[in-house]
């Protein structure tokens, strides 16, 4: 399904910023819908013989819907939109008609123009309308909450009219709030409570609480009740702020241990501040558990600093040892095991810095090839780049890959490019190492260089190591290979990884290891992990 955004410019001339306000509209309407009991539809015009686009729609979650389908994308025109050319052409809110009927389900037809308020403050024309249709299957006498919805309804969609609602966000804001059914309070123009909803007075008990709401002055009421006076300061201010025509940013406030979100709105119908509505909803909940994650996330941070902290230890005592052996085959491999801890202490390091168990990983993959460069035994001056991102891997990938590719760079530092004084004809080194060199002809004049590249495709990580030196000798085989380093890569990539290696010799000579990993895993169940 095609967005609003779209919809919106292939089908009409509006205005970037006239699409930015219709994305607005539909990302606080939700409000509106529920205080009316009624689905809203947003309709553009799409030529002059009035004929209009539905780019969004919204159904209530206080009454039934009076459309069973979806009605984005749809094109009407004639008689059946007369109602909304009324509204587009004249610019005020469309009542009249008798109820209309799709399929089993009567229904009453409302149309309510939108504006974009201009650059001064000044009303705009009009851009678009929005259609509010009640379901008249389940019409009944109206209590007192429905009333005082629909009465807070119609005050709203006069201020769309206006161009006065939705108010603006504030920077940083997101679109989580109350909802009508979390608690609905109504103020007057001097801030004294005319109306509170059940839930709006049960979330105020638990602050501590408990007469009724209606005649208290809210402002003043927050003060006594919050915890921190800063915190009963700001709710305070807000919702002074919202009498006086401003759209204050949301505010919590704590006492007793519970806490509440509070988000105030001016109701200004026609341009004269009548009071406001103040949505509450009672998160204590959320936010214990809020503080639980952050706890867990500490204790998990702390968890990685200690055992990079120990990995160190480990790699420092190895050093030690290798320093101590005489034989040296022996230092060669205690010498390849630090680098091989070190390796993993890097992302250990690097989760231990994280507020997740995720890495970006870029910045690992550029310290192990730095290290390779800088500790690989080989007088050649390699080059080292990386091409592509990995972007961010989760913890149980990234410490098995970063092995991987601290082996891969490694042999392809250590094997790929001989010494300036060894022949190319003389037979390889023996070396733990992935790949053995080969014996094959260099050109001279290429500086010698391994490039990383890395790039996602449908949930799969593709990453070569690819280096400009003498290749793979003409027997080698990577599947009955006996070295040390080649069975840690095959056994990383295809048990801890669940993916493929191969390794081949380059397009244009050289040696070319070619990974596949799946970022996608398996739950025990069967399911999907990303």
């Amino acid at each position: 399904m095609s967005t609003l955004r779209d919809l919106a410019e292939e089908h009409t001339h509006l205005r970037p910023a006239d699409i930015d306000h219709l994305h607005r509209i539909a990302g606080d309407w939700q409000l509106l819908s529920d205080l009316s009991f009624a689905d809203l539809l947003l309709w553009v015009p799409v030529d002059a013989e009035g004929t209009f686009l539905c780019v969004a729609q919204v159904r209530p979650t206080t009454a039934p819907t009076a459309y069973q389908d979806d009605q984005v994308g749809r094109i009407i025109g004639g008689s059946e939109v007369a109602h909304l050319g009324v509204a587009y052409s004249q610019g005020r809110i469309w009542r009249e008609g008798d109820p209309v009927w799709y399929g089993d389900v009567p229904a009453r037809h409302e149309a309510i123009p939108v504006r974009l308020r201009t650059a001064d403050g000044e009303a705009g024309e009009v851009i678009a309308v929005v259609g509010r249709d009640t379901n008249l299957s389940t019409a009944r006498t109206p209590s007192q909450l429905e009333l005082n919805y629909l009465t807070t309804a119609d005050d709203l969609a006069q201020m769309i009219a206006d161009g006065t609602f939705p108010p603006p966000r504030h920077p940083g804001e997101t679109t989580s709030a109350p909802r009508v059914g979390d608690g609905l309070v109504r103020l007057d123009a001097g801030g004294k409570v005319t109306y509170a909803s059940p839930n709006a007075q049960s979330a105020y008990r638990r602050l501590g609480y408990a007469s009724h709401l209606v005649g208290e002055d809210l402002a003043a009421l927050h003060r006594r009740l919050a915890g921190d006076p800063l915190d009963g300061t700001e709710a305070a201010n807000g919702i002074l702020a919202a009498l006086r025509g401003e759209a204050p940013p949301r505010r919590e406030i704590d006492a007793r241990g519970a806490t509440m979100l509070t988000r105030a709105l001016p109701l200004m119908p026609a341009g004269v501040p009548i009071g406001a509505l103040v949505l509450v909803r009672d998160i204590t909940e959320v936010r214990r558990r809020d503080r639980a994650l952050i706890t867990k996330d500490a204790t998990i941070r702390e968890i990685h600093h200690r055992v990079k902290n120990n990995l160190q230890t480990v790699a420092a005592l190895l050093r030690l040892q290798a320093r101590r052996v005489a034989m040296p085959e022996a230092r060669v491999a205690l010498e390849e095991s630090v680098r091989r801890v070190a390796s993993i202490a890097l992302v250990h390091e690097t989760l231990s810095m994280s507020s997740d168990e995720a890495v970006e990983f870029d910045g690992i993959v550029d310290r192990v090839a730095s290290a390779a460069t800088e500790v690989a035994a080989t007088e050649v001056s390699v080059g080292m780049r990386r091409r592509g991102s990995f972007g961010v891997l989760p913890a149980e990938i990234a410490t098995s890959l970063v092995m991987v590719l601290n082996e891969l760079l490694l042999n392809a530092v250590e094997h790929g490019f001989p010494p300036a004084d060894e022949p190319d004809d003389a037979p390889p080194p023996p070396t733990t190492g992935v790949v053995p060199a080969a014996v094959a002809e260099v050109d001279p004049s290429a500086r010698p260089e391994v490039v990383v590249s890395a790039h996602r495709f449908r949930k799969m990580l593709h990453v070569s190591v690819t280096d400009n030196g003498r290749g793979l000798p003409p027997e080698f085989d990577a599947e009955r290979g006996s070295r040390l380093g080649l069975q840690i890569v095959r056994a990383l990539v295809t048990g801890e990884l669940r993916g493929t290696i191969e390794l081949r010799a380059g397009a244009k000579g050289g040696t070319e290891a070619l990974l596949v990993v799946p970022l996608a895993r398996n739950a025990p169940d069967g399911r999907s992990q990303g």
